[in-house]
């Protein structure tokens, strides 16, 4: 069964958002990596790229598929996770603690959209 956070917001193609104050943290969910397997590369958008809700923003390889990244909010990137640079398999011991983006949320209206804990487990079945 697949780690799923309370308080986090999720999306349909399986990123999640923690918000902190005007900055949301986004990263793919457990089940996203479990789908994916062995993450062995992240594409990340660089800092101070803009990035809109629903629009790809990078992608996640695996051994076995390569999957893009669909942001769930819109905002300004602020920070990258570079650790993922030199070590992507993070996001398979902790895909929640180990976030590919931080953003400056443009308009925190936009989460009203997204699904919470309950919500997430039930589509994706668990």
């Amino acid at each position: 069964m697949s780690k799923i956070i309370d308080g986090l917001y999720y999306s349909e193609s399986h990123e999640f958002v923690k918000v902190e104050g005007d900055f949301g943290y986004v990263g793919i969910t457990d089940y996203a990596q479990h789908e994916l397997g062995n993450v062995v590369y992240v594409d990340m958008p660089e800092v101070d790229d803009e990035v809109e809700a629903g629009e790809d923003f990078g992608a996640v390889e695996s051994v076995k598929a390569a999957s893009d990244l669909v942001s769930p909010v819109s905002g300004t990137v602020v920070e990258v996770n570079e650790a993922l640079e030199d070590e992507p398999g993070l996001i398979n011991k902790d895909a929640f603690e180990n976030w590919i983006i931080k953003v400056e949320l443009s308009d925190k209206s936009e989460l009203d959209n997204l699904m919470d804990a309950e919500a997430y487990k039930a589509f994706i079945g668990e």
